[in-house]
């Protein structure tokens, strides 16, 4: 009995380390995610998968520099950059963000409401965008912060369900494990281009700034003034790679899931996110198909609030409003209308007719291009002593972001050079 209560006392206070990392790792598989992921497996098969194993060290580097930069400062990126930097530089990054952004929220509504089309044909897609932005507004409007990182916490139980469905349809998986360990590059357009989707949806952007507004949010929370330590550290390093490690966990399993049914089914291209769903239908069977769709709607609601967050806290920490998912409505104003604004611009993207895998695809590409930018601009906080005081970059800290810099902006020229060539 002493044995078991020491162990839930142990699993309780694990999960108590869980917060921002968890939930900054499970929005980053959101619809975009999945839509550039079931691409890749529909189109290349298997040959992508080596990235997901290239990308946890990496994305958790600069997760972990964002993270420490919000414990530091106690503030977010926009808020570090608009203190220690020229107004230009805050301006640029902010210019590189917003589009890319903005146009994510759309492609995610418009993909949760085409996949609630097709598990409910009677409802058409445009008033389920509609519904699903209402709803994330009244949350999101209506509910403090710890109500609301609870929510977010739960709902990263709904990628869970990209982990069961492989196992429920007939994989290689002796092909699986060599495309794992084995990369393969393929020097045609089409193939960086999905290189740059998957390295721009897997270490994007948004979440820099959402990582790190969150930790500062957090500390904030604590009614005594919180000690910054090699504990505090410790603990947000474990929340961190947790949360990346089972965001990259999902990714190579839904790569694995299309790769297995759509790739070698011949269906080499999908055209909506609802197809990516629908696709696997006949071929792995409807509850495949169920678990496929729910994941898409849950995680959408996951990561919505993130993306419209982050604009809010980029926008009110260069402005100097009110900030905080914290505050109510009246104390916050600024804040909580450009939240509501850019939900509404992303549930118009609805009518425009911009079809939502070419949204989704393009805004993990747009993430692609804009992301060496701003790791630049992470990698010079970090070894900034005036900023980052005692906790400035280790040597691993440094190698891993100047990799990933590296890779992206050789993967991001490649695209483009063989666009024109």
């Amino acid at each position: 009995m002493n044995i078991l209560t020491k162990s839930t006392a142990k699993l309780k206070k694990f999960i108590m380390v869980l917060g921002p990392g968890l939930i900054t790792g499970a929005s980053d598989d959101d619809p975009s995610g999945i839509a550039t992921y079931s691409q890749a497996g529909a189109g290349f098969g298997f040959a992508t998968l080596w990235t997901a194993l290239l990308t946890f060290p990496l994305m958790a580097g600069v997760q972990e520099m964002c993270a420490r930069i919000g414990i530091v400062t106690k503030q977010g990126l926009a808020g570090t950059l608009k203190q220690h930097y020229p107004k230009s530089i805050l301006y640029i990054t902010m210019l590189f963000s917003f589009p890319a952004i903005t146009l994510n929220i759309g492609a995610d509504i418009q993909g949760m409401g085409a996949v609630a089309n097709l598990l409910i044909p009677q409802v058409p897609t445009f008033a389920f965008s509609i519904i699903i932005t209402a709803i994330l507004m009244f949350v999101i409007i209506l509910y403090p912060y710890k109500r609301i990182a609870s929510i977010l916490k739960w709902l990263c139980a709904s990628l869970l369900l990209y982990i069961i469905v492989p196992f429920m349809v007939h994989a290689d998986w002796l092909a699986i494990c060599r495309s794992a360990v084995v990369p393969t590059i393929r020097f045609n357009e089409a193939f960086f281009s999905i290189l740059v989707a998957i390295l721009g949806t897997t270490i994007s952007p948004y979440l820099f700034f959402w990582q790190a507004t969150m930790e500062a949010e957090d500390i904030a929370q604590h009614k005594t003034e919180l000690v910054v330590d090699k504990r505090v550290m410790t603990n947000m390093s474990i929340d961190v790679n947790i949360g990346m490690l089972f965001s990259n966990l999902v990714m190579f399993f839904i790569i694995v899931t299309t790769g297995a049914v759509l790739f070698k089914a011949g269906i080499r291209q999908i055209d909506t996110v609802g197809q990516a769903a629908k696709a696997l239908e006949p071929l792995a069977g409807q509850f495949t198909y169920l678990l496929f769709a729910l994941g898409v709607i849950g995680t959408g609601f996951l990561a919505v609030p993130v993306l419209a967050g982050c604009i809010s806290y980029m926008l009110a920490e260069t402005f100097g409003w009110e900030e905080g998912l914290d505050k109510t409505f009246n104390q916050a104003k600024g804040f909580y209308i450009t939240l509501i604004v850019s939900l509404l611009i992303g549930l118009f993207m609805e009518f425009l007719g911009i079809s939502p895998i070419n949204a989704l695809i393009y805004t993990a590409i747009l993430y692609g291009l804009t992301a060496p930018v701003l790791i630049a601009v992470i990698l010079h906080i970090c070894n900034n002593k005036k900023i980052m005081g005692d906790f400035t970059n280790s040597i691993l800290s440094n190698v891993l972001g100047v990799v990933t810099f590296v890779l992206m902006t050789v993967a991001g020229v490649a695209m483009i050079y063989l666009q024109f060539k």
